[in-house]
């Protein structure tokens, strides 16, 4: 006679959850890889150094940004604002440039237009009560309009400045050298996890999205916090206008449309929860990566512009489907 099989325990559950919310981003990217490679008019162009240069280096405005937007997902906001941020801080970068102002001052203070509007994007959230979403999609239109304003509503072209360097191809053909701005998002994603993780400012933005109230009756000063979370992630979003500025080599009020969208789809895709309180960088990173393999294989198969569109859209409610089954069978 055979014995009953033993329930599941507590601790078991907890620890399968975990384990299936960490090596989940993973999983998925190797199963997009996997279905790419798969396809023998894709394989020969698709599993190249070459091509996954190309991946990597088109990966790195997204991820940088992503690197801002984890941390406002998990305390429980979000910034429609991103790409318009972009648009606005490539054209300040150029106009610095046009202005003399040498390169490596044009980036730190290109950097630090991306966090004056981060403050003030938070300083209307936390100071007036405000939605995050009608904040940002509001400032998602002054950003624009400005970058219009700034350029004449025009590119402001500034080739063969040191910028370009970030994001210069050296030997094309090959995986490696990678661009600089690779690198840059490899070093940024290794920080900002240790400070997500091992940093009493990380443990508060899990605290704030996890519950807010509870967050406050611990002694988190929650407006303070979220007003330095906008403001630290606008420094982010203005890196990504610098490495747009140096993939274009100009300013262009009207790149980047849309592209906070797919910066939010990174996020959840990562498993970051819309709800706050979960997510991680380098969850973020993989679901930046997997987006991009998406529209590279795609357009390997030839794929046109909207068949893409829609599969991605599939997948971001695949993404936040899992989220709430996730979140129902953990209550």
């Amino acid at each position: 006679m055979t014995s009953p099989t033993p329930p599941i325990s507590l601790h078991q559950h907890v620890s399968l959850r975990k384990f299936i919310a960490f090596f989940g981003p993973f999983i998925g990217l190797a199963l997009v890889i996997a279905i790419f490679s798969a396809m023998p008019s894709v394989r020969p162009y698709f599993l190249t150094g070459a091509n996954f240069k190309v991946i990597f280096t088109q990966t790195v405005v997204v991820a940088i940004g992503a690197l801002g937007m984890t941390m406002i997902i998990i305390s429980g906001g979000i910034d429609l604002s991103f790409g318009s941020l972009v648009a606005l801080t490539s054209v300040v970068g150029a106009q610095l440039l046009k202005h003399h102002v040498s390169p490596l001052n044009t980036a730190v203070l290109t950097i630090l237009a991306g966090g004056i509007v981060g403050l003030v994007n938070g300083s209307l959230i936390a100071g007036f009560r405000m939605m995050p979403f009608i904040v940002t999609l509001g400032m998602m239109g002054i950003a624009r309009g400005t970058a219009k304003w700034l350029a004449d509503s025009s590119t402001v072209n500034m080739p063969g400045t040191a910028l370009d360097n970030l994001m210069f191809q050296d030997d094309p053909e090959h995986f490696f050298p990678l661009p600089m701005g690779v690198w840059i998002v490899a070093g940024l994603t290794c920080a900002m996890s240790l400070i997500m993780r091992r940093t009493v400012f990380g443990r508060h933005i899990f605290a704030i999205g996890s519950n807010e109230a509870a967050a406050r009756l611990c002694g988190i000063r929650v407006l303070w916090q979220k007003v330095f979370i906008y403001s630290f992630a606008g420094l982010f979003f203005g890196l990504s206008g610098v490495i747009q500025f140096s993939r274009l080599s100009q300013g262009d009020p009207s790149v980047a449309v849309g592209q906070e969208l797919d910066v939010i789809a990174a996020v959840v895709i990562g498993g970051a929860s819309l709800n706050g309180g979960s997510g991680s960088i380098l969850g973020s990173i993989i679901g930046a990566l997997i987006i991009q393999i998406l529209r590279n294989g795609s357009n390997q198969m030839g794929l046109p512009t909207f068949m893409q569109e829609i599969l991605i859209g599939i997948i971001i409610i695949l993404a936040v489907g899992l989220d709430k089954l996730r979140q129902r069978r953990a209550h």
